[in-house]
């Protein structure tokens, strides 16, 4: 006779909860996945910082930075959604990718979360092509419109 096939409680990218038969309140579990799936769908959040939002709509998405407070003490690093009117934490996965809209930027998770770097603008040197720089000086700015390299401060 063979073994039956053994599941595991949670989806692996996103650990989202699994069903099982007989299992009660089948709906609490369905409705936590549709809800994390909801917020994560974009890939985006609103921002990254150390604490909770006074007044946060539901189904909001924060990427939570050191060092966390309040309701989000300890979750250092993690996704935070609300669902329910309570903080729903989530564990990135390697090259996890987000947006962070208050930054206009994106982060990488890379064992910790890595934000898109400042790259300087082509200059100098002894041969100057101009179509080449333009290309590259094009190139910076578009990547900087989408996010994927940051802006020098201001």
């Amino acid at each position: 006779m063979s073994d039956p096939i053994a599941f595991p409680s949670s989806t692996p990218a996103l650990g989202l909860p699994l069903l099982f038969a007989g299992q009660a309140q089948k709906e609490f579990f369905v409705n936590e996945a549709l809800c994390v799936l909801d917020a994560l769908h974009a890939r985006a959040v609103i921002a990254s910082q150390p604490s909770p939002p006074a007044s946060p709509p539901e189904g909001a998405c924060y990427r939570v930075t050191a060092t966390a407070t309040g309701a989000w003490a300890g979750q250092e690093g993690r996704l935070a959604v609300l669902v329910g009117g309570a903080w729903h934490f989530i564990a990135p996965a390697e090259g996890m990718v987000v947006f962070d809209r208050a930054a206009a930027r994106m982060v990488i998770y890379r064992s910790q979360w890595e934000p898109a770097v400042v790259v300087a603008a082509a200059s100098g040197g002894t041969v100057i092509d101009v179509q080449a720089r333009a290309t590259l000086t094009a190139l910076i700015a578009a990547l900087k419109t989408m996010g994927v390299l940051a802006a020098p401060p201001a």
